[in-house]
This record gives structure tokens, sequence and C-alpha cells, in this order.
């Protein structure tokens, strides 16, 4: 698959129409991202509870109605009212309800918006620093992909395998067929990204008996590693052990939460592989040198 030449000539000449295709590209991209974000952890327990139920040999509690990202469509959770497409439209629609639902007048999250605004915000960025280039659709996927991870780390302290192991294996056929980073880098990452968590994670249990993290941020970091290679898991930790405890720390005293209450890690991976992704070499040419 090649980069038509007429398109990307235009695009390049002419970055303000790039941008904003990509803007409103991942407005939609972020509405999407709202529906998966909702509904996959829901999906993964209803199957969770079936699995249960099958192996006690307990009756199925679950109703026959089908539950997927695409069925029942989208409504008003309070109301059941259907949301029509005029209704939803990124962000605008939000606007103009007021950030109300049309029948029953009940507020809707703000995150529904921010997650779009966000959404968009990266897409741009990572537009910006790519260019007109075919691994531009490979880092949007990666992007969005964080995206999602990281609420759906924050709203359940789940990080799904669903989306952590086709983030990994799509990292590792990016880099063998047309990525920047060796196949070798690739999979030495994908490797040292998960041992390194692990052991992290045992470490901490055998000096405490707790389990200080969970499995999916070692499938997040192995992803990480396969689409950036070995060279960018000491920054990524780096950065998300710093983010990580400031924002914790803030967490406890703003909100009182109980120090001994989990804090998701995903975010913070998610996040410093996504910066790592964009300015990676830049900041670890800075660490090196001690430079500002």
């Amino acid at each position: 698959m090649t980069e038509s030449p007429l398109l990307s000539e235009f695009l390049r000449e002419y970055p303000l129409y790039f941008y904003f295709s990509v803007g409103a590209l991942g407005l939609i991209v972020g509405s999407f991202l709202n529906v998966l974000i909702l509904r996959l952890p829901e999906m993964m327990q209803r199957e969770w509870r079936n699995d249960c139920q099958a192996l006690l040999e307990l009756e199925n509690s679950e109703t026959d109605e089908k539950f997927s990202l695409a069925f029942p469509g989208s409504h008003c959770p309070h109301c059941q009212h259907a949301i029509k497409p005029w209704e939803n439209i990124p962000v605008i629609s939000f606007l103009a309800l007021r950030g109300r639902c049309s029948n029953c007048a009940t507020a809707i999250s703000w995150r529904y918006p921010l997650v779009e605004l966000a959404t968009a915000a990266a897409s741009v960025t990572v537009a910006f620093s790519i260019g007109v280039e075919l691994s531009l659709i490979a880092y949007l996927l990666l992007t969005w992909t964080l995206i999602a991870l990281a609420v759906i780390d924050m709203d359940t302290q789940l990080l799904p395998d669903d989306l952590t192991l086709p983030l990994l294996w799509a990292g590792l056929l990016f880099n063998v067929f047309t990525g920047p980073v060796s196949p070798v880098d690739a999979i030495l990452g994908a490797a040292g990204g998960y041992l390194l968590l692990w052991s992290i994670y045992w470490l901490f249990k055998l000096a405490t008996g707790k389990e200080g993290m969970g499995y999916g941020d070692f499938k997040l970091l192995a992803a990480l590693g396969a689409w950036l290679g070995w060279q960018s898991l000491p920054i990524i930790i780096l950065l998300s052990s710093a983010v990580g405890a400031v924002l914790g720390i803030l967490i406890i005293v703003v909100q009182g939460k109980d120090r001994s209450q989990p804090l998701p890690f995903g975010p913070y991976l998610a996040t410093a592989g996504w910066i790592s992704l964009l300015w990676g070499s830049t900041l670890s040419t800075m660490f090196l040198n001690g430079s500002p």
C-alpha cells in the first residue's frame, strides 16, 4: 500500500487542510472511543459472569439481550431515549443541547466532549510531528488505543487484553515491515517491557506480600516496547513513575484517599509512551547530557 502522490502533495502544499482533516477524524474517533471505554469493560464483566456461572453450573442470570459495541444503539442511560444522529455530532451536539438529554434534560457527562477534544488534539499533535507519511496511520492507531486504555484503567483499573495484545502484535508487525525500529529491537522491547514490570511486581510482592500492579501493566509496557524499541523503556519508566508519584500524592491530598488504595498505573504508562513516541529521542539526549 502506498500513498497517493496527488493527495500527499496536496496535503503538504496546504497543511491547514491536512491538520483540519486529522482533527475532524480525531473528533469522530473520540466519539467511538467513548463507546469503547463505556462498553468494553461491561462486555468483559458479562463474559466473566457467564464463565463463572457455567463453571459452577448455575443458571445464567444474564438476559438474552445482545450487548456489544454496536448494540444497543446509543441512548440516554436515564430515560432510554435513543440518540438521534444529529444529537451525536462530536462536541457540537453537546454544546447545542447545553450538556443535557433532549428528552429528559438529565445532565450529560462532560467527559464525552473532553475525550473527543483530547483525541482530536492528540491526533493533530501526532500529525504535526510525523507529517504526511503513511506511518501516520499506524501512529494514530497507537495514539487512539492508548487513550482508550488510559481512560478504561482510570475507570475500572483494567487494561483489557482485547486492546493490549493486538497493540503489541501491531507494533511488532509494523516494525517488521515499515516501522523505524528494527525487528530485533522491537522484539527485545516487547520482551524487556514485560519482564521489567513483571520483575518489579514480584520483588514488591515478595517484600510486602501485596500486589503493586496488575498484569495488564506488563502487557501495555510490552506493547510500547514493541512499537518504540527497547531503547525507549528507560524513559517511559522514568516519566510514568515521576508523573504517577506526583499525581498519586495530589490525589491522596486533594481527595483524601487512603494511601493503601491502589491507583491505576496504565494512564501514566500510556502518557509516557505517547510522549516518548513524539519526543523520546530529545528527552533521552537531555537526560544523558544533563542539559536543560
